[in-house]
């Protein structure tokens, strides 16, 4: 059975209506864990041996966290350098994570139209994900096209109910499909 993990990135997690209900959109259920880096590691001392742990014991490996100037908090910086280590999960002996997926699911303040060519940042959300792409890439990771929830800022409690629902579907059928 395929397992997916959460792991949600997120600094003012209390201030994010958005992503407090996409979180408590995630299915209790045995083939999914929720991991709050945050509340994990508050101080950034993160226990590498631990996340590989758990990384090994998923095949879905998906990011929940805010846009924040066009990449992820310092928090997942800091995780990617410390925990993707050269030998483990790249270069020539790292394999660890080879046929997993690198899926994540982002919230941007700004809608939908200001990631597009003509739009206020000019460039798309996926264009501005390259640098996670690549990552995944090197690690021998499927990438998955990220969950969006855009405009988040002008959101209403039915747009939101409609996002957590859209990501409650999104999730179970990334486990029914069976990608990794």
């Amino acid at each position: 059975m395929p397992k997916l993990l959460v792991i949600l990135i997120h600094p003012k997690f209390e201030n994010s209506k958005a992503n407090q209900i996409l979180w408590d959109a995630i299915p209790e259920r045995e083939d999914i864990t929720k991991h709050d880096l945050y509340e994990a590691y508050p101080d950034f001392f993160i226990d590498i041996k631990r996340e590989q742990s758990l990384l090994l014991e998923h095949d879905y490996i998906l990011f929940q966290h805010p846009f924040y100037w066009y990449s992820c908090p310092a928090l997942m910086k800091q995780w990617i350098d410390d925990v993707l280590e050269e030998g483990w999960a790249y270069g020539r002996t790292g394999t660890k994570l080879v046929g997993k997926s690198w899926i994540q699911c982002l919230t941007t303040g700004g809608p939908e139209v200001a990631y597009t060519k003509d739009g206020f940042h000019r460039h798309t959300v996926n264009e501005f994900l390259l640098p996670f792409r690549r990552t995944a890439e090197l690690c021998g990771m499927n990438y998955v096209d990220p969950f969006l929830v855009q405009g988040t800022f002008q959101l209403g409690e039915k747009q939101l109910s409609e996002a957590s629902n859209s990501f409650r579907k999104f999730l179970i059928s990334i486990l029914e499909s069976n990608h990794a």
